[in-house]
């Protein structure tokens, strides 16, 4: 490669020509790193993950009926039937599904009672249809929203997908802790309503019991011993009333066991306990009879009673809390986090002196808030995938510094001079440049956003390794040639740089036709497109920017 020994030879012999390669270097550099912080480049943990399941929550208001939570899942099923790639649906009303990857840490076990329900929606191959299942979300979660949940409201349809990774509760999870339970519901819903304001936020949802009222029914002891009614026939027809009982059993050969026969009520004829009239007009109607064998309305044997729901009081480590759960909409949880929290900071700064976490730990995002008239503290806890997305960054990126620490100890130790070792270790850290660049080129590409992600960042510090093997070549090359040769240090640099160039070329062949099959995964194509994109500026820097700092340098 000669017109590469004639270039470089050229370059190292003008002082601007170097300065210029310098230059450009650095201003790649500058460049590629400001795509991150302007959103040309986005950041996230993993990108979305195309399965051939996702489920929807179903949440009516506390309180509902089981036909009124009924009546919002048939609604949603309704929507889905229309779909081509839907291949069945089932519904599990007044529970969860059996617990699956993404209700681990959801609760999807712990869903009970006549106001919820959970709809898991299973389609076909991922290898069959051309629509991933995230973008299927994406497209019908306004449409089930719009038509769905007007139908009873302040009721809650959350689209829940498998996650990518490591299962948390929702991408962004705030945790409201404070000093009174009934102040801590007061800022959960400041806090979710400013969720709801913040774009590309979706399923914003408080994860708390909301306050209800209801009416109970207290047995008249001593109307019930006047009457000659037993108190066994009073609750029996009320539970029949409301529930519905086990009249009989029936024996079966088919059945080791005995099958109960269950009597329940027509939904017309069935008690209602939240309307006072509605309720009483129906005990009037229930009759039992006494053992003289006189008809007793069972209004009269019982006393209706005003009372509030027993919510579930929720705490943390000893402290009281309420979750306020959103999730991005094709978007990375970091961006939308940030615009929430800008917000916060601007709206409490009304009545709470707002003081940020200190540090650099991986609750930096957290805000203390301290009433400016009562006193009273409140914290919100930023969790969820922004917590865990802050921990991997921090392992990774503690695992980077200590590999460019041991790369570098290594090499002061076989060339005993700081300046090659300098130039090695600034040689590969320039890598960054094609790791970033790939990504926003792949994101030109691909229809929806390509992130720059936690594997893309162990693809950049696997790149550590072979980019110091480049600059190890060319240094050890351009010593011998000095040594045994007699060649003064330009033209030495100028060869060891053309006859090196052909076989650190044919190693990035090897590394780029070797990940070009991770590129297209959806978890693991960022490792892929940053190896790619890294080994070739990689190869780039070694053979330009190398060569200048090599002839800048007296260690060799």
């Amino acid at each position: 490669m000669k017109w590469l020994e004639n270039f470089v030879y050229n370059v190292n012999g003008v002082r601007k020509k170097r300065l210029m390669v310098i230059l450009l270097t650095m201003l790649a550099l500058a460049g590629s790193v400001m795509m991150l912080p302007t959103k040309i480049v986005k950041a996230k943990m993993l990108p979305g993950k195309s399965a051939n399941t996702f489920s929807i929550y179903v949440d009516a208001p506390s309180g509902s009926s089981i036909e009124q939570t009924h009546q919002l899942t048939e609604c949603v099923i309704d929507i889905l039937s229309h779909e081509k790639a839907v291949v069945n649906s089932e519904v599990f009303l007044g529970m969860g599904a059996p617990l699956d990857y993404a209700g681990l840490v959801k609760g999807s076990t712990l869903k009970q009672g006549e106001n919820v329900a959970e709809i898991v929606v299973n389609l076909t191959d991922k290898h069959e249809r051309e629509e991933p299942s995230y973008m299927m979300v994406h497209r019908l979660r306004p449409v089930i929203k719009k038509k769905c949940e007007s139908l009873l409201p302040e009721s809650s349809i959350k689209m829940i997908e498998q996650p990518a990774g490591p299962p948390t509760m929702a991408a962004i999870v705030v945790e409201v802790y404070g000093e009174n339970y009934d102040s801590i519901q007061k800022m959960a819903k400041r806090v979710k309503s400013i969720l709801q304001k913040t774009h590309n936020l979706v399923d914003v949802d408080i994860m708390e019991d909301e306050i209800y009222s209801k009416y109970e029914l207290i047995a008249d002891s001593e109307k019930v011993a006047r009457s000659g009614v037993s108190l066994k026939q009073l609750n029996q027809i009320l539970y029949l009333a409301f529930e519905g009982m086990a009249v009989a059993v029936k024996n079966s050969q088919h059945s080791p066991d005995q099958i109960p026969l269950f009597l329940v009520l027509d939904k017309s004829k069935r008690l209602d306990n939240r309307s006072r009239e509605a309720l009483d007009a129906k005990l009037s109607s229930l009759r039992l009879m006494n053992q003289k064998g006189m008809m007793v309305p069972v209004n009269e044997l019982v006393k209706i009673v005003e009372v509030k729901n027993s919510p579930i009081i929720f705490s943390k480590d000893l402290h009281k809390m309420i979750n306020v759960i959103a999730e991005t909409d094709l978007e990375s949880q970091v961006y939308p986090l940030l615009e929430a929290r800008d917000m916060m900071m601007k709206e409490f700064s009304k009545e709470f002196n707002v003081t940020k976490e200190p540090g650099m730990s991986t609750y930096m995002f957290d805000l203390h808030l301290t009433d400016k008239k009562t006193g009273e503290h409140f914290l919100l806890r930023w969790d969820g995938e922004m917590k865990v997305t802050l921990d991997t960054f921090r392992d990774l990126g503690g695992a980077f510094i200590a590999a460019l620490v041991l790369i570098f100890l290594l090499l002061v130790i076989y060339y005993k001079s700081f300046a090659i070792s300098g130039i090695i270790l600034g040689g590969s850290f320039l890598s960054i440049i094609g790791v970033i660049i790939g990504h926003w080129v792949a994101d030109l590409v691909t229809t929806d956003t390509f992130f720059l992600t936690a594997t893309s960042l162990i693809g950049f510090i696997a790149l550590m390794g072979i980019s110091s093997r480049n600059s190890l070549l060319l240094i050890d090359f351009t010593k011998a040639l000095m040594e045994e040769k007699g060649m003064d240090k330009r033209r030495a640099i100028a060869v060891a740089t053309a006859t090196r160039a052909k076989p650190i070329m044919l190693t990035a062949v090897a590394i780029i036709l070797g990940s070009a099959l991770l590129a297209t995964d959806p978890i693991f194509g960022g490792l892929g497109v940053a190896l790619i994109s890294g080994t070739v500026a990689a190869v780039v820097v070694s053979l330009l920017f190398v060569p200048v700092l090599m002839y800048n340098t007296k260690s060799i």
